[in-house]
């Protein structure tokens, strides 16, 4: 009498292992493929940053070698003493939060002031405001700068904090991007606290503003980050390399002959994306944790 063969994927407890389904095998090949799909985007969305890092720890010589290489050979910090003595860098990332952040700070107050009074208040002639704010975004930044200088100039603010953030202390962006947030609150939250004798200024800053953090703390990142990365605005309305900021700052930098010393430059930008790494960092969470406590109750 010949034995019985034993079963196919049987286990030692004689109960049989588990087949996956044809369906359960696709959606593991498609889950495999979408992450290597993601994998290479991140990759290739990464490299420029990869450069600016590997090319501010090389030396002169290899910065210039050819063919280039992506990692340094010998890595170095001399670059990075090079953009605090060839650059009063330390005032310039300084003027740069002063700049950044004094436009941000203003441009959430009066923003939202605006914001609110084109969302929640009826007054005569708000439509026709609001579409004068609109129309102005279609206007060219570049066009309004010759006359945005000359009244600069004519109040002797130019090569000073006053000049670099009293232009962009109001934004039409940011106040047509509150103003359909506001729209988007509840009226009678407002009437209520009008029925219990709160002034406007209050219901402001006591019902709209809590409800509406994740609108200002996204229309802040984005004026923050804008005006950090601004290029042209320092430029031009500053003359003096010690009120520059670190982006006009490092426009500064030659070498003998006209040449840019790649390595510096690359050092100095990678010193002024930390600031805006280090910012995210901090305000991520505060930001998701306020987007998923705004709902009303």
């Amino acid at each position: 009498m010949t034995a019985l063969a034993p079963a196919p994927f049987a286990s030692a407890s004689g109960v049989s292992a588990p087949r996956r389904s044809p369906q359960a095998r696709r959606r593991r090949l498609v889950s495999v493929a979408l992450l290597i799909v993601v994998a290479a985007a991140t990759l290739v969305l990464m490299l420029p940053i990869l450069i600016i890092v590997f090319t501010a720890f090389k030396p002169v010589a290899e910065v210039n070698a050819y063919p280039p290489t992506l990692l340094p050979g010998q890595w170095t910090l001399d670059n990075f003493a090079r953009i605090f003595t060839e650059l009063p860098f330390a005032r310039l990332i300084a003027n740069s939060f002063v700049f950044a952040g004094g436009v941000t700070l203003f441009a959430l107050v009066f923003d939202s002031l605006a914001a609110y009074a084109l969302a929640r208040l009826d007054f005569r002639g708000s439509r026709l405001l609001l579409i004068a704010i609109i129309a102005s975004l279609m206007i060219p930044f570049q066009a309004t700068l010759i006359p945005i200088y000359q009244l600069v100039s004519d109040l002797g603010w130019v090569n000073s904090y006053a000049g670099l953030i009293a232009p962009r202390a109001a934004d039409a962006f940011g106040i047509f991007f509150l103003r359909q947030f506001f729209l988007s609150l509840p009226r009678d939250l407002d009437n209520a606290a009008r029925i219990d004798g709160a002034s406007e200024l209050r219901i402001f800053r006591s019902i709209v503003l809590p409800n509406a953090v994740p609108a200002l703390l996204t229309l802040g990142i984005f004026t923050f980050v804008n005006n950090w990365n601004d290029l042209l605005w320092p430029l031009v309305f500053t003359t003096d390399s010690e009120m520059g900021t670190v982006t006009s700052g490092l426009t500064l930098l030659t070498g003998p002959g006209g040449i840019i010393p790649q390595g510096v430059m690359m050092a100095g930008s990678l010193i002024a994306v930390l600031p805006l790494a280090i910012l995210f960092l901090l305000i991520q969470r505060r930001f998701v944790e306020s987007v998923g406590t705004s709902g009303l109750k």
